[in-house]
């Protein structure tokens, strides 16, 4: 039994590969060409012909998937093994003619395993690092397969103090709660962001149908990105200033940014090394 499957037996870990594999059958064109225009807006870059692209954490393979479509070779690893399992899905459906994506199962953690994978021009890892149990060893070990003049995209949960403390108490009695329990838990915190969400589209007078139909960008509908979230354990948080503080005494340059102005979310990170 893998070590991951140990971690979820023991209450210790969600099963995000679960969600992710029950989301699968809505992926789309319209949602694999959001992927990578997203890719391209945030790295500020026309396409990635020539480019080793790492993703670390894959989930469903969307972005592996985006990478590739877009030119480049494409490393994509989870330790999840039903994340894998979905972003081999992913490639046998889109791209099953692609020779340069490889997919496999590893660990961020694994200090051997990153060093056997080699460096990359470009490490992608959105919404991962934070749900290593080591968020901080994460984003260093991520910082390591960094080849020269090489980009690093990352997005990390957003402090918000108190808040945040809430909510990883109720991601650890989600995971130690028995199914029913889980459910209910889901429901209640569906219903809270549902009314909230609705809310604020009506306010904006923005389409709420197209919100539940789920985040093009991301992938998620909005019933697997509630349970994504309540249910995300481990779970840890920063501020931007703490990531731009870590990635400057490494001597990289922040190259674009995207926060979430201290609300709920998660924050967008693109760093260059110089050299």
């Amino acid at each position: 039994m893998s070590k991951h499957n140990i971690e979820v037996l023991e209450n210790n870990r969600f099963q995000f590969g679960k969600n992710w594999s029950l989301f699968f059958k809505l992926v789309n064109e319209e949602r694999i060409l959001e992927a990578q225009k997203s890719l391209l807006t945030m790295l500020n870059v026309e396409n990635l012909h020539g480019k080793k692209f790492l993703d670390i954490g894959c989930g469903s393979g969307l972005f592996s998937l985006a990478a590739s479509r877009l030119g480049a070779e494409v490393f994509s690893f989870d330790y999840d093994p039903e994340s894998v399992a979905c972003t081999r899905m992913m490639k046998r459906k889109f791209f099953p003619e692609n020779q340069s994506w490889i997919i496999e199962e590893g660990s961020i953690l694994d200090n051997d395993y990153m060093a056997s994978i080699g460096n990359y021009d470009i490490v992608y890892s959105w919404g991962v690092l934070h749900h290593t149990g080591s968020m901080w060893k994460a984003i260093e070990n991520a910082t390591m397969c960094l080849s020269k003049k090489g980009m690093i995209y990352i997005a990390i949960y957003n402090d918000q103090k108190n808040l945040s403390i809430y909510w990883r108490s109720v991601k650890r009695i989600y995971n130690k709660s028995p199914r029913l329990i889980k459910l209910f838990i889901s429901a209640i915190y569906y219903v809270y962001f549902f009314t909230l969400l609705l809310v604020a589209d009506l306010v904006r007078r923005r389409n709420f149908l197209d919100r539940l139909k789920g985040n093009k960008r991301r992938g998620m509908s909005l019933y697997r990105d509630v349970v994504d979230w309540v249910g995300g354990y481990p779970f840890e948080v920063s501020t931007p200033e703490k990531i731009l503080s870590f990635f400057v005494d490494k001597g990289l340059v922040m190259t674009n940014l995207k926060t979430v102005q201290g609300k709920h979310g998660c924050n967008e990170f693109v760093f260059e090394k110089k050299n």
